[in-house]
């Protein structure tokens, strides 16, 4: 049974990409196909030098043999909710229940399963199961009801995401659909969809005023100084949000399982989050499998603990960081440096190689 907090599944912009080994899972699913129509695949992608111009360009073609989807999907995280939603109904009916506008309250947990106080349509009810997956984000309600705290630090700027129809690609040389832009002033992000460019900037963190960031005299202000044009570009979302470097000190507590954002928050530089979900969702149905089958139920959990979190911190945490100081490195001859040092490994089939497997996650799972 999933809990839905909202009406309905929600279709907001969220995460866009996803990796390789995610596509890989996706595909043992039977869904990766029917996934990719609806996305856009993207066998490079490049970290660029703002001031400079210079590019280092990473080909995923590299990853060929470690995986069977050597790229990137751009693809938003609502049309694979939709997909995986509507393959539960069409092959489990009568199995697969969905109850929206149900807000979890309350955990009771007992030896032998779950109680789950919910409130549903302006109703109390409470609800029992063998296991809890607390999925229910960074904010998570199950988390806290079980008092697992969330370490970390939270970055002084806000992000923003501007999206923007315009085809980018016609304003910049060589203009991949992934691009990490550094710059000493402003760095930002470029990330295109099917149907629109995503641009993520950060703001100046001594003004709290989103009203400010979001307003259209500010994003087209940063846009043109990105990308100058004859008129207004055309805005079709935007959003701000506070980025943090979060994680549950323990992924485990009795048969509740946190996963997804409720166990792990991070920037998103390098689109590991919503992945380290999927891995996270993989790993948990893997282990309540085998439990289901009788082996020792403990040591599983236990183990989904231990792998997904430490994970989590060697792996995800330690690259979103350093991803994030890449781009916005003050010195500009470190920059310099730091971008003729990408230029170099890109160049490199193999040292390239070996850093596509860790900002693809390959490596990672490997551990």
């Amino acid at each position: 049974m999933l809990l839905e907090g909202q009406d309905a599944l929600p279709e907001t912009l969220r995460a866009s990409t996803f990796h390789p080994p995610s596509l890989d899972m996706i595909a043992e699913l039977g869904l990766a196909d029917r996934l990719i129509a609806q996305g856009l695949v993207c066998r490079h992608y490049q970290y660029r030098d703002r001031r400079s111009g210079e590019i280092a360009e990473f080909d995923l073609e590299l990853l060929r043999g470690a995986t069977n989807h050597p790229y990137r999907l751009q693809c938003e995280q609502w049309k694979f909710t939709r997909l995986v939603w509507s393959e539960l109904l069409a092959q489990h009916a009568g199995i697969a229940e969905c109850r929206f506008s149900a807000s979890v309250k309350g955990v009771y947990m007992r030896p032998d399963g779950v109680d789950v106080l919910v409130w549903q349509n302006g109703e109390e009810q409470t609800l029992r199961g063998s296991f809890l997956i607390a999925a229910d984000g960074a904010d998570s309600a199950i988390r806290k009801a079980v008092a697992i705290e969330f370490e970390g630090f939270t970055y002084p700027e806000k992000f923003l995401v501007a999206s923007t129809p315009f085809p980018l690609e016609s304003k910049f040389e060589r203009l991949s659909n992934v691009n990490y832009v550094a710059d000493p002033d402003e760095w930002l992000v470029l990330l295109r969809t099917p149907t629109l460019w995503r641009v993520l900037i950060p703001t100046d963190p001594s003004i709290d005023d989103d009203a400010r960031w979001l307003s259209d005299r500010w994003i087209q202000e940063r846009l043109h100084h990105m990308a100058p044009h004859d008129s207004d570009y055309e805005i079709i979302h935007r959003t701000i949000y506070r980025v943090h470097q979060r994680v549950a000190k323990t992924y485990r507590r009795g048969r509740v399982l946190l996963a997804g954002d409720a166990a792990h928050i991070n920037n998103p530089l390098g689109g590991m989050g919503m992945n380290g979900g999927v891995h996270d969702a993989w790993s948990v149905a893997d282990k309540l499998i085998r439990i289901h089958r009788g082996e020792e139920l403990d040591s599983l959990l236990d183990e989904y603990d231990l792998e997904r979190r430490g994970i989590c911190v060697r792996f995800v945490q330690e690259q979103t960081i350093n991803n994030k100081k890449m781009l916005e490195a003050k010195d500009p001859g470190a920059q310099h440096k730091r971008q003729r040092e990408l230029m170099a490994i890109a160049a490199d089939p193999v040292r390239a190689r070996e850093f596509l497997m860790k900002s693809s996650m390959i490596a990672s799972l490997r551990s």
